[in-house]
């Protein structure tokens, strides 16, 4: 399949995928075509190899810049020139589409996500469980924040749901975005952490701790994007969600920690 050599690129190290893309830029002619993308920071780890695999293909480069779908939204509304905005949910791009800053009447849905829970494999805590949540010896617990992020969001109605909420409460870390909360658990900030299922699956993430599926007791993660409606590139950014929305990617999302969007 065509984004083979793209999963292949994800499985290894993110730094290599770094070296990889700067020595394609560095080859590339200056008036190359390029995207200028506002990813939400849950696609942080896979997007190295969505961009490997498109600019190959289409030719365009993909600029991305990565942050809380909040704060990537509120960019937007005060006029940051993204040309394409992946958000991690459908809210925060319904935010830019009633703006009116939308080339479509509502957000493209183009993945699912997966909350889960992690640790590292050196934690005493460990083997790992939805109940070590309670436990005495977790005094520390990452999530992402609840109004900025779509999975901390998640992460805070599963706490709501099993009614531990109020338990945890006094041991959550809280980070502006999954990114961050991931980073507060690799740096032993935190013992447990509710982050993505792409930052878990992950090669990083991975090699240094493991996860548990938080049962499906919040709302659907339903990732979805906006092209600009005043784009110079709005063609370009329409072909790029196209692809991203196509069957050639969309069964290839659970490489990635994502599910398809249908």
């Amino acid at each position: 399949m065509k984004l083979r050599a793209a999963i292949l690129l994800w499985s290894g190290a993110l730094l290599g995928l770094a070296l990889v893309n700067a020595q394609a830029r560095a080859q590339e002619p200056k008036d190359a075509k390029e995207l200028s993308v506002a990813a939400a920071a849950d696609l942080q780890p896979v997007m190295p190899a969505f961009q490997a695999a498109y600019e190959k293909k289409a030719g365009v480069k993909l600029k991305v810049s990565f942050a809380s779908s909040s704060v990537l939204a509120t960019q937007i509304v005060n006029g940051a020139p993204f040309d394409v905005f992946l958000a991690a949910d459908y809210s925060f791009p319904e935010k830019v589409v009633a703006a009116g800053l939308a080339a479509e009447p509502e957000p493209v849905p183009y993945a699912r996500g997966t909350l889960v829970l992690w640790a590292r494999k050196d934690s005493p805590i460990q083997p790992l469980s939805m109940d070590l949540l309670t436990d005495p010896r977790v005094t520390r617990v990452a999530v992402a924040d609840e109004f900025k992020a779509p999975y901390g969001a998640a992460a805070y109605a599963a706490m709501r749901w099993m009614k531990t909420l109020d338990t945890i409460k006094p041991k959550l870390v809280v980070a502006e975005n999954i990114a961050g909360a991931a980073q507060f658990v690799v740096s032993g900030n935190a013992q447990v952490g509710f982050i993505s299922l792409t930052s878990a699956n992950s090669p990083q993430m991975k090699a240094i701790g493991n996860y548990v599926l938080v049962p499906f007791i919040y709302p659907k993660i339903r990732q979805c994007a906006v092209v600009m409606k005043n784009s110079p590139k709005k063609a370009e950014a329409v072909s790029f969600l196209e692809w991203m929305t196509s069957p050639e990617v969309q069964e290839h999302m659970q490489d990635f920690g994502l599910t398809a969007a249908q």
